[in-house]
């Protein structure tokens, strides 16, 4: 081969596999597991969303991001969604056939934030550590 095809070659391969390397991290490298993290706050839900209606900005910093143990009683399921005390909602990674509607729980999840017009509090990567 003429060597100028063997530098493009190589540096087709070496873009290649720059790019994979980089999508990978992007889409999977900030995953957490919450299910082996320490749990920051343990609190109820009437409580949490007191802390955000009364002054969010405060409370933002307080638990945005933060592994939080929510202690509430189950209004609604859909799907992978379950909503505590109907302003609280966890999104679950896999649905929990365990959980029913009325049912009183602790839902341990990651706040990712507050929406303010509509009240309402969002987890993510959820699951029930009692019931």
């Amino acid at each position: 081969m003429n060597k100028k095809i063997k530098i493009i070659l190589f540096a087709l391969i070496a873009i290649g596999l720059i790019g994979f390397i980089a999508y990978n991290y992007v889409m999977y490298g900030g995953a957490r597991n919450l299910e082996n993290e320490e749990t920051n706050f343990s609190v109820t839900s009437a409580s949490i969303t007191s802390e955000f209606t009364t002054n969010t900005e405060t409370a933002n910093k307080k638990y945005l991001e933060k592994a939080v143990a929510v202690k509430g009683k189950i209004s609604a399921v859909n799907g992978n969604e379950v909503i505590l005390d109907e302003i609280i909602i966890c999104s679950f990674k896999n649905q929990d056939s365990s959980i029913k509607i009325g049912q009183t729980v602790t839902i341990k999840g990651r706040i990712v934030g507050y929406d303010d017009l509509m009240g309402e509090l969002k987890l993510d990567q959820c699951f029930v550590i009692k019931n």
